[in-house]
């Protein structure tokens, strides 16, 4: 439960869902009546630390290839809409971000902890970064508080390894499609 709501946290901004990493509004067909639901479930087989950017990662990757076919709604919105299935419509996925989590033991901070560093923290960061190096939502765990600067310090260097790690991410997403071409 804890990993759930730090998912969505981090990737649906605050509660008016500014910031949010998915535009919630582009699953909308007949605002008010007609929507796509999306769901994202995840079966987590081992984990050695840092599960939360594990699985922000597969959301992405999940996400980067899902795709939502055509809608075509009736004359009038009582109508059941007819679904006409395309394989050019795709979920828009360029904002979805990456989650860093830094994790603060001592005086340093660990990205992408192990189970053993993490047992030595005082706290720990999460933040969503999307591609354009905006922060879409972040979350903080561990019992420590900190100090205000610290907390500074740790969002700019998940943004500085967001954007490497983002940099990373798609040239193997477009290795992996060319691959399957």
């Amino acid at each position: 439960m804890e990993l759930s709501v730090a998912l969505e946290r981090c990737l649906l901004g605050g509660k008016s869902g500014a910031g949010a990493a998915i535009d919630l509004s582009s699953l909308v067909l007949v605002e008010g009546k007609v929507c796509w639901d999306l769901y994202i479930d995840a079966l987590v087989i081992s984990s050695d630390g840092n599960l939360l950017d594990s699985l922000a990662a597969a959301i992405k990757a999940a996400l980067s290839n899902t795709g939502l076919p055509n809608v075509v709604l009736g004359a009038s919105p009582e109508e059941q809409p007819e679904v006409d299935i395309s394989d050019e419509e795709f979920l828009h996925t360029s904002s979805v971000p990456v989650i860093v989590t830094l994790t603060k033991v001592g005086k340093h901070y660990i990205a992408d902890a192990r189970s053993e560093e993490e047992s030595q923290m005082s706290s720990a960061v999460s933040v969503s970064v999307n591609r354009n190096g905006q922060i879409c939502g972040s979350t903080k765990r561990g019992g420590a508080g900190l100090d205000p600067s610290v907390i500074y310090d740790m969002v700019s260097a998940a943004k500085y390894v967001s954007q490497q790690l983002i940099s990373v991410f798609y040239s193997e997403i477009a290795a992996a499609e060319a691959s399957e071409e």
